[in-house]
């Protein structure tokens, strides 16, 4: 393990060491290749070791969406979770008070959302360091996370963290690379580029290759990629989410310096301990999240408002739906009659490819 750290420290420290300029691009490119297999390297061992990522880590899934609350200790993740589920997480104000993570559920908007208070993050966690390791391994099963940063020295800590996720190959508020990877048995390298490009040339391109050992590939990029976006594609364990910075504690700062952090992205300023803007904070999830609401309606009776179907916005067929409610249904389906947003009269009727909008009422008809 030392060594495989001792070489990333090496890389890393001849990556700072390195200007950045077009001569360079291509040794760079090389570089970030071999710092990710070694990554990969520093990863595998606790997959395969079997051994579970120790107590209070191996947390079913439950409920529609799971959001993972990361952060540095003492930032307030523990006060949150208490204030937001009524789960009780130990709250004090030394360090790494957390050790195990602590699930707890919303109920939003008929949703049932799992909350997860993972252990505060240390630098170097990407790194194996304190239970890093654990923490972001969790944190790549949520659907969204909330980077929860102190008031008094946001973005110092917003910066690191980062850095621990993206090690870790999680890409916050960022689309999968619109670029193409494909294998082939002969032929060599193949790239080409629908537009022009700043970053990868087909000299990178290939030194990137060969640290893979793929030496024949066909290679499309549809934007201006980087060799950070080609190496993310061969890898290929890349998870993709939304991401919200929570800055807590804004009872502690001015109103001037609120202002400040008012400009940063993906922002919401919330006070844990004074219960304030949480109602904000759950809007912003709700909205980050995406998710569909589908009410179901019995023949010859009202739709039922009170426990809807939901369903994520990129599987939202009446086939998803039927699913999601029974594996069977799909056996007996006929057709099913909607109402709301996604039909073009009240009801339509409709068959099981038809993409259901939220808040829509269905109603399935079974085969006799």
């Amino acid at each position: 393990m030392a060594t495989v750290m001792q070489k990333i420290k090496d890389i890393e420290d001849e990556m700072a060491r390195t200007q950045k300029n077009k001569a360079t691009a291509h040794h760079l490119g090389l570089l970030k290749a071999k710092l990710a297999k070694l990554r990969r390297e520093l990863l595998e061992p606790s997959a395969k070791g079997g051994g579970g990522a120790g107590q209070g880590f191996d947390v079913t899934k439950s409920g529609d969406a799971r959001v993972g609350l990361v952060g540095f200790p003492s930032v307030g993740k523990s006060t949150l979770l208490n204030k937001l589920t009524g789960t009780f997480s130990e709250v004090a104000s030394y360090e790494f008070t957390t050790l195990t993570c602590i699930p707890g559920v919303i109920v939003y908007k008929g949703a049932k959302i799992q909350l997860l208070d993972l252990p505060g993050i240390i630098e170097g966690a990407k790194d194996g360091k304190g239970r890093g390791r654990q923490v972001i391994s969790t944190a790549r099963t949520c659907n969204c996370i909330l980077i929860v940063l102190d008031a008094i020295k946001p973005i110092t800590h917003k910066r690191l963290i980062e850095k621990e996720l993206e090690g870790f190959g999680i890409r916050l508020n960022k689309e999968p690379p619109n670029l193409t990877f494909r294998k082939k048995d002969k032929g060599g390298i193949n790239f080409t580029s629908t537009v022009a490009n700043t970053h990868l040339d087909l000299d990178t391109v290939k030194a990137i290759c060969s640290e893979y050992r793929m030496h024949n590939a066909d290679i499309t990029l549809r934007y201006d990629a980087t060799a950070d976006d080609l190496i993310d594609v061969i890898e290929g364990s890349r998870i993709y989410m939304p991401c919200i910075y929570v800055v807590n504690k804004i009872d502690q700062i001015t109103l001037e310096e609120l202002e400040i952090l008012d400009k940063l992205p993906h922002y919401c300023p919330v006070s844990a301990h004074l219960e304030w803007n949480l109602d904000g904070l759950l809007d912003k999830v709700w909205e980050y999240l995406n998710l569909t609401r589908i009410y179901t309606k019995p023949k010859g009776m009202n739709p039922d408002y009170e426990d809807p179907v939901i369903l994520s916005s990129k599987k939202r067929t009446v086939e998803d739906f039927c699913e999601r409610i029974h594996k069977d249904m799909l056996k007996q389906f006929k057709y099913a009659l909607v109402w709301g947003s996604s039909a073009k009269h009240k009801p339509q009727r409709v068959g099981k490819e038809h993409e259901l909008e939220d808040e829509d009422v269905v109603q399935i008809i079974k085969k006799v």
